[in-house]
């Protein structure tokens, strides 16, 4: 029997820290909780948690310094809290290595879902699997890992892996923007292509020889994406 998810909590508002805290519980997962920046850091060091509920103002160092400080060292699953609505904000948060972004005020039950979403995306489901090789990388579905051309593994965050998993299960298919959406985040997505933009650029500058000319990762204006495993373009 697994141990229940552990969720690191980071807000400096005690009465929402508080909400998130009881909820949580209820559903059966652990949490820990942080005020400031680098308390989440050494809380998540000290704990190791399964997924991050993470808000971007913060006393001391701010959330997105947070979210770089994580990456530095770990891929769990990260989810921005927020009062701030601009797309800047949001584009800035998922660059830096956010896998969703929640603006307050919130419902709860869209937030749990979102969080299930992301553990889902960071858990080894698939034990059949398959491995497609490449020119420049190799991908192993069944151990969700990424090995470059030198033989040094690529790390993907959960939610740049679950995109990738996706477009590489239908080879040379095009996938539509609503599908990947709703693949990748769940059902209740729909219409947050700018997701899609800022993560597909990411796997790209992880896994395509030029970013700026992709031949693996192809999109498709308006429609979608599509993974060519052998293509010259």
């Amino acid at each position: 029997m697994t141990d229940p998810a552990r969720i690191l909590v980071v807000d400096d508002e005690p009465q929402l820290v508080r909400a998130l805290s009881i909820n949580l519980r209820a559903l059966g997962y652990r949490v820990d909780t942080a005020v400031s920046g680098e308390d989440a850091l050494r809380k998540a060091a000290a704990h190791r948690p399964d997924a991050v509920i993470l808000d971007l103002g913060l006393p001391g160092i701010d959330g997105v310094e947070v979210i770089h400080g994580l990456r530095g060292w770990t891929q769990v699953p990260i989810l921005v809290l927020s009062v701030r609505e601009s797309e800047r904000d949001k584009v800035m948060a998922l660059e830096a290595g956010a896998d969703d972004y929640v603006t307050k005020p919130f419902g709860m039950g869209e937030l749990i879902a979102r969080l299930r979403a992301a553990l889902r995306r960071s858990t080894v489901v698939d034990e059949g699997g398959a491995v497609v090789k490449t020119e420049h990388f190799t991908i192993d579905l069944a151990a969700k890992r990424v090995i470059g051309g030198d033989g040094d593994e690529i790390k993907l965050t959960p939610t740049e892996w679950g995109i990738v998993e996706v477009l590489v299960r239908n080879p040379g298919k095009l996938v539509g923007q609503v599908q990947l959406l709703r693949e990748v985040w769940g059902p209740q997505y729909g219409e947050e292509t700018n997701y899609l933009r800022v993560f597909i650029a990411q796997v790209r500058r992880k896994l395509e020889p030029n970013p700026h000319r992709p031949r693996y990762f192809i999109t498709e204006p308006g429609m979608g994406y599509r993974f060519e495993p052998g293509s010259t373009r």
